[in-house]
């Protein structure tokens, strides 16, 4: 009895020690709970935090696209508006023009101011219709550039040249700074013409009469800088930035009438990037001018001697003479061409289809061939691939001429053997340039 006592208590104690731990757990198990409800709770707290940032981040964004959505869809009606508003004002002359010609029949004073006005107001349709065209193509990555070795001075000149209409109708002077040295750059002839043509436009565009306009290029280290200012209505400085944003135009206190479509200046910034320069605009503020700088990169000077050019074939105006058959089964497009380019002193022929080019060609073995494209019996694309299997014909220059103006079309124009794709129509003061601009390269290149 003694021993199982002893054992007893050796077992009391043992339970006693053991409800001791028991006692023990029960009072820090309530501190455990408090610490992982804690714990917890921070963790959700912290989770809560983060998905309420998230969404005020994923709030601003909507609002963000939202205002996006609203401005483009405002400025997509602005631009709308703006599209139908210069459409219809050289379409309102033009429709006078017409009446004002059925009724002077026989004065050929009023005939002539007629189709001078008729002649202005086209070029300044088609232009609105080529810039948005080229916009897109820029914009769909569609336009290849037709790179050559060029005097950035003569591409100057012709896009002076271009603007001297409405520079001559607003009495507006421009000086032109250039240096003597050549000032060789790769460059697409008539595609770094547009961007100075449009530079000298918009100058014109927003100056008053009698204003200045100054075009200067000077070489900083391997690289020459063009400017283009006027003394026009300037730029706020909050626009300096967005000025070649698609769309965008510089408000003008009285609206002109022939204020664009905003996008001239976009047209320039892509066109000079394509050429691997850049373009900055810079202006004091409202009604203090603006500067327009193009920097583009000159060829080496390993690359820059100048071939002399040869002098024969000159016509006393400069322009070069040259055979060339035009080949249009539209009969006054294939005369009034003929009858301009006879006037430029070239001496030409005509065909009304594919076939009979070939066999005016053959016998007037022409330096230069424009194909119209939808002619019968043979179309200008095949014309082009027998004329260039033809052993005199292979160097010939050939240019496509055609109202579709597609990437596609053009690519199948090269295909088909076409130097140029040119689309209707065409400006006859820029063909004459492209022209003589065309047969000096190929001269200078034999």
């Amino acid at each position: 009895m003694g021993k199982q006592r002893k054992m007893t208590g050796s077992g009391e104690k043992s339970l006693h020690l053991a409800g001791s731990g028991t006692r023990a757990s029960g009072k820090q198990a309530p501190v455990s709970r408090e610490m992982a409800l804690e714990a917890s709770l921070a963790h959700a707290v912290a989770e809560r935090d983060q998905a309420r940032q998230a969404l005020q981040a994923a709030a601003s964004e909507r609002d963000r696209a939202h205002g996006a959505l609203r401005d483009a869809d405002r400025r997509k009606d602005e631009f709308l508006a703006t599209l139908a508003h210069e459409l219809r004002n050289p379409l309102a002359p033009i429709r006078s023009a017409v009446q004002i010609m059925r009724m002077a029949e026989g004065d050929e004073a009023t005939m002539s101011a007629a189709r001078a006005i008729i002649e202005r107001q086209l070029k300044h349709l088609v232009r609105l219709i080529d810039d948005l065209v080229d916009v897109s193509r820029i914009t769909r990555g569609k336009l290849e550039l037709r790179k050559e070795r060029v005097d950035l001075k003569s591409v100057v000149r012709i896009a002076v040249e271009v603007n001297r209409p409405l520079l001559e109708s607003k009495q507006q002077h421009v000086t032109i700074d250039l240096p003597p040295e050549p000032l060789l750059v790769e460059a697409d002839t008539t595609r770094l013409a547009q961007v100075f043509a449009n530079l000298l436009n918009n100058g014109a565009k927003y100056s008053d009469a009698w204003a200045s306009i100054g075009i200067r290029a000077v070489r900083e280290g391997n690289d020459v800088v063009v400017t283009v200012s006027d003394q026009g209505i300037g730029i706020q400085a909050d626009m300096l930035e967005t000025i070649f944003d698609l769309f965008t135009q510089v408000e003008r206190p009285q609206p002109s009438p022939h204020d664009g479509l905003g996008v001239g200046l976009t047209l320039v910034k892509r066109l000079v990037e394509l050429h691997g320069g850049s373009v900055s605009a810079w202006s004091a503020g409202p009604g203090r001018g603006s500067s327009f700088r193009v920097r583009l990169g000159l060829l080496r000077a390993a690359c820059a001697e100048t071939r002399p050019l040869p002098s024969a074939g000159k016509v006393a105006d400069g322009f070069l003479r040259a055979r060339i058959l035009v080949a249009d089964d539209n009969y006054d497009a294939a005369q009034s061409l003929a009858l301009m380019l006879g006037m430029d002193g070239h001496d030409v022929r005509t065909a009304s289809d594919g076939l009979e080019a070939l066999r005016v060609a053959e016998e007037f073995r022409p330096q230069l061939v424009l194909l119209d494209i939808g002619m019968p019996k043979l179309d200008g694309y095949e014309a082009a691939r027998r004329l260039r299997e033809l052993p005199w014909a292979s160097s010939i220059l050939l240019f496509a001429l055609t109202g579709w103006g597609q990437e596609e079309d053009r690519e199948r124009g090269r295909q088909a053997g076409f130097d140029r794709h040119l689309v209707k129509p065409v400006d006859p003061e820029a063909l004459s340039q492209l022209l003589n601009q065309t047969l000096l390269n190929s001269q200078a290149q034999a």
